[in-house]
């Protein structure tokens, strides 16, 4: 909004000019989301525990310290990440560009979802929430619609073709397949993110990092000359996303100040969701899925380790893990939770540094 009011006002005051940079605008939107978070923490999470008498309600099969060190704090911090991102989004980013329209109605439309799922456990005061098949019809909606915009937007010639890391100039056209595809990279995300969010911590620092990766990945993308250079597929108007991803940076480190452990409020469903629907959507975007798999490789892991745990128990009774996801794994063999969360982000930095190498060498 603020380019679209002062870029116009730039002949008589030329500062405004600044407004025409995606960069700066991408820090303005970070810096916005970081106040607004360091600002109205205290009041959100001081409504969410008047509200929420008993909290977030814990697993009875869960580790056993979590009944002592997580009952009564409040659940339902996504709101203020969420609130955070739209708010900044909408003052610093450009919303002539469809791009913009489709990730933040995603965001909203998670969000949904899961401020409906984190309701119902606490009305319910159980950790069961919004049915497997309303949670996930309701995902599958959302995602399609997203998908099918994104394919209508991109150009023709790479519309429907996956890019492959670490290589120049190989695509799989996936034809009409991309759009199951592209609803599922967008599903995945959001649960890989809403499992990992499990310690006090663990998943928005990751978030973090995932953010500012994709905010250069969108930069380079939408940008004609650094896509040329690297050879990667040049898509008009997604140097825009870095606005996005600039608020998500800003609201995840916001939030962490409350996150941190001792967790002051947890993000729950509300927050997990839209985040990694987002994340999902830039990369369907920026043509960057399987480079989201890498990044985001530590959502993956802890989505693995729950779905080889399940079917390894169907299969033979027993259990790889001793719970999953596999950071209550480490929590049941004794490690201390801030272990697990540092060399997670450790993990998750590691990821990252191989995921962008991805860009250059080809």
């Amino acid at each position: 909004m603020l380019n679209w009011l002062l870029v116009p006002l730039s002949g008589d005051f030329p500062l405004f000019n600044v407004l025409r940079y995606i960069t700066f605008r991408s820090m303005g939107a970070t810096l916005t989301a970081l106040l607004l978070c360091f600002i109205f923490g205290p009041m959100v999470i001081r409504f969410l525990k008047s509200k929420q008498k008993e909290g977030q309600p814990i697993r009875h099969n869960g580790p056993e310290s979590h009944l002592l060190t997580k009952t009564g704090t409040p659940t339902m911090g996504g709101s203020l990440i969420l609130g955070s991102i739209l708010i900044s989004t909408f003052l610093w980013g450009n919303f002539s560009d469809p791009y913009v329209w489709i990730i933040m109605l995603v965001i909203i439309g998670f969000g949904l979802i899961g401020g409906i799922d984190d309701y119902m456990k606490l009305k319910n005061k159980n950790t069961d929430g919004l049915s497997a098949k309303k949670r996930i019809f309701a995902q599958v909606l959302i995602s399609g619609a997203a998908t099918y915009a994104v394919t209508t937007l991109a150009p023709d010639s790479h519309a429907a073709d996956l890019s492959i890391p670490f290589f120049k100039n190989i695509f799989l056209n996936l034809g009409w397949f991309f759009i199951p595809f592209g609803m599922a990279v967008i599903i995945g995300s959001a649960n890989a993110v809403n499992l990992t969010d499990g310690l006090d911590g663990l998943a928005i620092v990751p978030v973090m990092i995932t953010a500012l990766c994709f905010a250069i990945i969108s930069y380079v993308v939408g940008h004609v000359v650094f896509s040329e250079y690297l050879q990667i597929p040049y898509v008009s108007g997604a140097g825009e996303i870095a606005v996005i991803c600039g608020s998500m940076i800003g609201a995840s480190l916001g939030f962490l100040w409350f996150n941190a452990p001792p967790a002051q409020v947890f993000m729950g469903d509300t927050g997990s969701l839209p985040l990694g629907a987002a994340f999902g959507t830039i990369a369907i975007i920026t043509k960057h899925e399987l480079v989201l798999v890498i990044i985001g490789g530590l959502f993956v892991m802890e989505t693995v380790s729950v779905i080889l745990q399940v079917l390894f128990f169907k299969m033979t009774g027993r259990r790889i893990f001793l719970m999953a996801p596999i950071h209550h794994h480490f929590e049941k063999k004794g490690w201390a939770e801030e272990t697990i969360v540092i060399r997670f982000w450790i993990i998750s930095i590691i990821l990252a540094l191989i995921g962008m190498t991805s860009l250059k060498l080809r």
